[in-house]
């Protein structure tokens, strides 16, 4: 049985209102509400800095570039309307801090650009506050059940200190939806599918509403889900011409696809079907990765998500986190040394957030180099984003998303856990 191939509804007639409904699932309408910009006021590019950033100027810690692995001693940073206007020694750039800014001293302190989430699923407010006061300034979703992700990213452009800069991902393309059918009108055809979501149309369909209501990936799996007892993530749900209908859907709106994988096969055949990043994926192998390498596919191993398996009071899911973490690490470090690019994400979902630097840990945990482990992080995680030239780096032009640490994060990466202070778009973010 087939949904019948019908257009969904223009983004520009319905995205308003499902903004709005999805703002009060997550939790945020009173926030935009007191946050809202006047009728002036110029609107935020799309994933650039925002347009409602503040003013401040951080000195005298030391400033590490992720890029270069270059550390500035007793370092200036001149953030106006939240992006760096400067950065460098003081000799160099003390001159350039205007007066009357409002100065965050970072003495004896570290500083770092924000660190980036790439995999993480943001339901409220709530959450989205926390994940910045852990150190995640900019995330990518891994999707949400109705839509609170695309609220949050716009509670991100007119609250900056209030959530990450954000890509969301919308609702996930998988064949149970379960009450996701909910998520939007044009979804209940789908609720006639005796064997679900799994026809080239009905495919189509849920790439198609999601982009219409404003998505800016596409999230579906290839295997079942490691985190529930009763299934097994070994198990195809997938097959690669899906997966392929899936990408070429998303394509047509220009956009890439983020895939759950377990299985060898199962990640060859999403890699192979044209996916932009392969999230968990801890048993791909080497002919995989090399066609990961070769294509540029981004893996998201989650490390922390799995690592968390093994610490369930159920003991299915803290057998599987004991089998599998380790053999993630051999396929995170095989990776690496093979040149496929990484990018951190925690999988934090269901109100508890994870500090993206956990996921930094893991990361060097795994056989990277510190200085690489935070790349992932960073730079790498910003390029699959396509935050390139504004998130992972405090010069001139980036966002103005800092993190203070208490220690030298390249000789103890336990410090991105624990940030002394988070700055969001110039805005420092309270702690309480």
């Amino acid at each position: 049985m087939c949904v019948e191939n019908t257009p969904p509804p223009s983004g520009r007639m319905t995205r308003r209102g499902v903004l709005a409904g999805a703002a009060a699932l997550a939790g945020t309408s009173a926030v935009l509400a007191q946050a809202a910009p006047s009728a002036s006021a110029a609107p935020a590019a799309p994933g650039g800095p925002s347009a409602r950033g503040g003013d401040l100027v951080v000195e005298g810690g030391r400033l590490l570039d992720p890029l270069t692995g270059e550390v500035t001693e007793d370092a200036v940073v001149v953030i106006s309307r939240g992006v760096v206007r400067a950065a460098g020694p003081r000799s160099r750039v003390g001159k350039a801090a205007p007066s009357g800014v409002p100065v965050l001293r970072a003495h004896g302190k570290w500083v770092l650009p924000g660190l980036v989430d790439a995999h993480i699923h943001l339901n409220t407010a709530a959450e989205a506050r926390d994940a910045v006061l852990k150190g995640a300034t900019s995330a990518r979703s891994g999707s949400t059940n109705f839509y609170q992700d695309i609220a949050v990213r716009e509670l991100a452009r007119q609250a900056p200190d209030q959530a990450p800069r954000l890509r969301a991902a919308g609702v996930f393309v998988t064949p149970d939806l379960g009450d996701t059918i909910l998520a939007d009108p044009d979804l209940a055809p789908l609720a006639r599918l005796r064997n679900g979501v799994r026809s080239p149309e009905a495919l189509r369909r849920v790439v198609e509403v999601n982009l219409a209501r404003g998505a800016d990936t596409v999230k579906t799996r290839v295997n079942e889900r490691a985190g529930l007892p009763e299934q097994d993530p070994l198990v195809q749900v997938y097959d690669h011409e899906q997966l392929s209908t899936i990408v070429a859907a998303a394509r047509r709106g220009g956009k890439g696809v983020l895939c759950h994988s377990y299985s060898e096969k199962g990640c060859h055949d999403a890699v192979t079907a044209g996916i932009r990043s392969l999230e968990h994926g801890a048993f791909v192998g080497e002919r995989t990765l090399r066609e990961m390498r070769r294509r540029g596919t981004y893996f998201t191993p989650t490390l922390t998500a799995i690592a968390g398996l093994a610490d369930s009071s159920d003991p299915v899911l803290a057998e599987r986190g004991r089998t599998y973490l380790p053999v993630l690490k051999r396929a995170v470090l095989a990776a690496h040394e093979l040149g496929v690019p990484l990018a951190a994400g925690t999988d934090s979902s269901g109100g508890a957030i994870d500090p993206i630097g956990r996921e930094v840990e893991l990361m060097h945990a795994a056989g990277l180099s510190a200085l690489d482990a935070i790349r992932t992080a960073t730079t790498g995680a910003a390029r699959l984003l396509g935050f390139t030239g504004t998130v992972g780096r405090l010069t001139r032009g980036h966002a103005g998303d800092v993190l203070v640490v208490d220690g030298d994060p390249l000789a103890d990466l336990g410090v991105l856990s624990r940030p002394a202070h988070v700055v969001r778009a110039g805005f420092p973010v309270p702690t309480a």
